[in-house]
């Protein structure tokens, strides 16, 4: 055989080979390494999602807190002095899990509530409520700390969420478990999603999930509305300059016959719209669904 051939007819060594070799010493750097993966994955032997969730463990060494974590105003709390009555609406609306609960500001993390703690009072019918005797304690990081750190940490803690605090001590958010890992294996589906392929999901007869990237003129289509598609070119445009001002999750407004309320926001741009319809609209909507199905 020819000098500087390989059995398979190519001049340089298999992918086998050079992985073989990486992880015996080489590569000599991280850029080589995946160099190495991606050639694997594009011979067929790893898969794409496989790939995907190694850079994303590589990427996660290198990322911190601050880079990932929900910001202290987009934080959504529990006052330690509220009544159950006023709990129950925030749990409701918001549908999380667990709630940082504060005292008299949101520099006064008391503790974490959990959401399924209320089970018991809210099927016995109790008047009495002591939300300080349901505080789970709250685990507090630095904004620096490494996010495969953090993620070994709520591992053996067991804790599912840490507020986060500034080098002053102030808190400046929170991170959750989830929020590392969907830096691993990409976005975590939940019930609000909506399909690449479609800007709406119905949830009831009266009630819809919209992505706020929707064309005006497919809203307007959709749900019988008259948003001016000239001066705006998505329903999140629209809603925003009906606020006047860039609203938070949780933020609701009512326009015409349709409420919104934010279920899904960055600091920059709107995600996310749940949108209720008035009766009388609904059944028009639904009545016209209904048509296309037959």
């Amino acid at each position: 055989m020819p000098e500087g051939q390989s059995s398979n007819g190519s001049g340089s060594r298999s992918w086998l080979e050079k992985l073989s070799q990486a992880l015996s010493g080489e590569p000599k750097d991280r850029q080589q390494l995946l160099e190495l993966l991606q050639e694997a994955e594009q011979r067929n032997v790893l898969g794409t999602d496989a790939l995907t969730m190694i850079e994303g463990v590589l990427q996660v060494a290198d990322m911190q807190v601050r880079d990932i974590m929900v910001p202290r105003a987009q934080m959504i709390v529990v006052e330690r002095d509220h009544s159950f009555n006023e709990v129950l609406p925030i749990i409701t609306q918001s549908a999380h899990s667990r709630f940082p609960v504060i005292g008299e500001t949101r520099d006064d993390v008391v503790g974490i509530l959990l959401a399924k703690d209320l089970l018991p009072i809210f099927h016995s019918g109790e008047d009495s409520f002591a939300l300080r005797e349901l505080l789970r304690p709250a685990v507090f990081v630095p904004e620096s700390k490494r996010l495969n750190v953090l993620l070994k940490e709520f591992r053996a803690s067991r804790n599912h969420m840490a507020i986060v605090v500034d080098e002053y001590g102030g808190v400046a958010g929170l991170v959750t478990i989830e929020d590392v890992i969907e830096q691993i294996v990409g976005e975590i589906s939940d019930e609000h999603d909506i399909d690449d392929d479609t800007y709406f999901k119905k949830h009831s007869d009266t009630e819809f999930i919209v992505k706020a990237l929707t064309p005006i003129d497919e809203f307007n289509e959709q749900f019988y509305s008259h948003f001016n598609d000239e001066e705006f070119d998505t329903i999140g445009g629209a809603v925003v300059n009906a606020f006047g001002h860039m609203p938070s999750r949780g933020d609701s407004i009512t326009i015409g016959s349709i409420s919104f309320e934010v279920i899904a926001a960055d600091s920059r741009r709107l995600h996310l719209l749940q949108i209720s319809l008035a009766a009388d609209l609904a059944d028009k909507v639904n009545s016209a669904q209904q048509k296309q199905i037959a």
